[in-house]
């Protein structure tokens, strides 16, 4: 099964009640329904503090300066919108399933949910489409912002799963994802991380410094466990080959590496405290958007 966009524009009808949100206030500058994490003259008056320069003399709280002889400034509380991303993997190993559908269309489905729910919610909707090339959407509001995702993902999704694989596909991603994501937005990293490498890590803790950060692992059944004991035809659509379970060591080394590497993507969202979602072939990605987002226990702490 291939990405639709009839499939893609067809859930926007499921979107009604989805919050999509971090753990961080937003800090956009447009107006909007959040909370900023920017703090500038709005409605709501937060504290007062110390006068620093370059701070407007306008909000210069006079009765505490006249009173302790020192400058002190109002700070208030500004309502701005928040951008959400969908940095979403269409990479070789995206476009396979043993179940289901490929992981890339469960990818591109629970990113179009993001877009219809986020502009439901009059925030802006962006995206980074990476499958050797890379695809960079700027965050845009509003129906035209969905749907400009909607057929982003569609493109991506029919491009041939045999291309070339690029080394550091998902680092190369991240670094190039922080020229559209500006400080307070909210991303959904959605990939298998098939792709991670050494620079992964660095890339998400620049990533993490201003903004919230989600990460979606898209799995298949057959990466979960190994199949029953037996030769299995496979082929990547140009080519074919016998997966082989029948040693006993076979399926050894099959479980293992793809245990090695569902700790690996563990351990990059404990490192950081990210939530971590699993999306599987079979499930609703809507359920999957659904469910509570618990960041990773930090060193210490119970789960």
């Amino acid at each position: 099964m291939r990405v639709q966009s009839d499939d893609l524009i067809a859930l926007r009808m499921r979107v009604r009640g989805l919050r999509v949100g971090g753990r961080r206030p937003a800090g956009a500058a447009l107006a909007g329904v959040h909370g900023s994490r920017f703090r500038g003259r709005g409605m709501d008056y937060l504290e007062s503090r110390h006068y620093q320069p370059g701070d407007d003399i306008r909000s210069l709280d006079w009765r505490i300066t006249a009173r302790t002889a020192v400058p002190y400034t109002k700070v208030f509380h500004e309502e701005r919108e928040r951008p959400v991303v969908a940095l979403v993997d269409f990479g070789p190993s995206m476009f396979f399933a043993s179940r289901g559908a490929f992981k890339a269309v469960q990818a591109a489905r629970l990113a179009a949910l993001l877009g219809w729910a986020a502009v439901a919610r009059g925030d802006r909707i962006g995206g980074l489409l990476f499958n050797g090339g890379h695809r960079e959407l700027p965050p845009t509001g509003g129906r035209r912002g969905a749907l400009r995702l909607v057929l982003a993902l569609t493109e991506a999704g029919a491009v041939s799963h045999r291309g070339p694989v690029v080394p550091g596909g998902l680092s190369h991603a991240l670094g190039r994802l922080r020229r559209v994501a500006r400080p307070g937005s909210l991303v959904y990293l959605i990939s298998d991380f098939h792709s991670r490498d050494e620079l992964t890590s660095p890339n998400l803790a620049l990533l993490c410094r201003h903004n919230d950060l989600v990460l979606v692992q898209v799995v298949d059944p057959l990466e979960q466990a190994p199949p029953p004991p037996g030769r299995y035809p496979v082929t990547d659509g140009e080519r074919r080959g016998l997966l082989n379970t029948q040693r006993l060591s076979d399926c050894d080394a099959y479980a293992e590496y793809f245990a090695r590497h569902h700790a690996a993507v563990q351990r990059l969202a404990l490192e950081h405290q990210l939530p971590l979602l699993q999306l599987g072939t079979e499930d609703d990605p809507l359920g999957v958007l659904q469910a509570p987002l618990r960041p990773a226990p930090r060193a210490g702490e119970a789960a």
